[in-house]
């Protein structure tokens, strides 16, 4: 029979990073051991990660530990509307599967011989802060970056990316744009626009999620691609993806497995929208460097040449030691 427990652990920001739900100096995360009453030396860990204010199964430190307790007497428990709790189950289980070696999808990227392409991300925060973190991620070797919109007025954020433009070319350098729904959905195509004029290559999430019908006209209408996000965070069910897919047509999705249903509901996500010719990248959601590995090793899965949003193991002072490493833009395992 197998048996849970877990464990809470708090993660703290080399700099406070902005964000659209404020600015984050920790991070909370819960690492759920599982292992088999037989040999209980051998134990499996998976990563239960929250964002408060994002995290759809995430009201308060007390109903989500109430939750994790409840599932660590019940492994069976149905998940659906908790998916941190479903990613740290499923991690854990897999783990557990490799004796605990932390080997959840045996592919090229666990042994070493593949790279992931990742793009460098731009915290939200005044011009000169976000400026140095351009320069600091296009120094590093990144080809891709992504910058989020929203915290300061648009026309100071619409200088930097022009700048960003002036010095480097479409070709030399991606520059993705995540507004987090900060867009008013009167000014939303005017933005767009003028986006697309420095050739930005997609931006997430332009304005607030839920609202079905404007999300498909700005799909339709926008010149610069859209890509979806916080639209995807508690539409569980085949049908209701469905839904979502075939109304706003979106060019992009966007997967996070704590947001999104965990590594099945990704898995779910991924299968509709390749049917439907819609490309998709996967982002952690700032989990330490034991979700982010299981994330890395399922994004292996795939053959999807996109850069993902996957550079974030560098954010903590007190990060779990790995072989992670991050360099000229990649993901990789160092085997040496």
């Amino acid at each position: 029979m197998i048996k849970a427990s877990f464990k809470k652990k708090i993660f703290n920001f080399k700099v406070p990073s902005g964000t659209s739900r404020g600015i984050l100096t920790e991070k909370h995360a819960w690492f759920l051991s599982v292992w088999d009453e037989e040999s209980p030396q051998t134990i499996g860990v998976g990563e239960c990660s929250i964002i408060p204010g994002l995290s759809p199964d995430f009201i308060s430190f007390a109903d989500y530990e109430q939750q994790l307790s409840k599932l660590c007497r019940n492994l069976s428990i149905d998940l659906a509307n908790w998916p941190s709790l479903k990613f740290g189950l499923e991690t854990a289980l897999l783990d557990l599967n490799s004796r605990g070696n932390q080997i959840y999808f045996d592919n090229d990227f666990h042994k070493g011989k593949l790279k992931i392409p990742i793009n460098g991300l731009i915290w939200m925060g005044s011009e000169g802060f976000m400026q140095d973190q351009i320069d600091e991620k296009i120094a590093a070797g990144f080809k891709t970056i992504k910058m989020k919109i929203g915290s300061i007025d648009f026309e100071t954020e619409f200088k930097l990316l022009s700048r960003i433009r002036e010095k480097y070319s479409k070709e030399e350098l991606t520059v993705r744009v995540d507004a987090n729904g900060s867009f008013s959905p009167e000014a939303a195509i005017e933005k767009l626009t003028l986006l697309e004029s420095i050739d930005i290559h997609s931006i997430e999430q332009p304005i607030a999620a839920g609202q079905y019908k404007k999300m498909q006209e700005l799909c339709s209408l926008s010149p610069l691609k859209i890509a979806l996000d916080e639209e995807l965070i508690g539409v569980n069910t085949l049908e209701e993806k469905i839904k979502l897919l075939d109304t706003i047509k979106p060019p992009y999705i966007i997967l996070k497995p704590s947001l999104h249903g965990g590594i099945s509901g990704c898995k779910e996500w991924i299968k509709l929208a390749e049917k439907r010719d819609i490309a998709w990248w996967i982002t952690s959601a700032l989990e330490s460097n034991i979700g982010l590995n299981a994330i890395c090793q399922f994004t292996a899965e795939y053959n999807n040449q996109l850069p993902q949003g996957l550079g974030t193991g560098s954010l903590y002072t007190d990060n779990i030691p790995s072989d992670l490493t991050v360099e000229n833009g990649y993901i990789f395992v160092n085997k040496h």
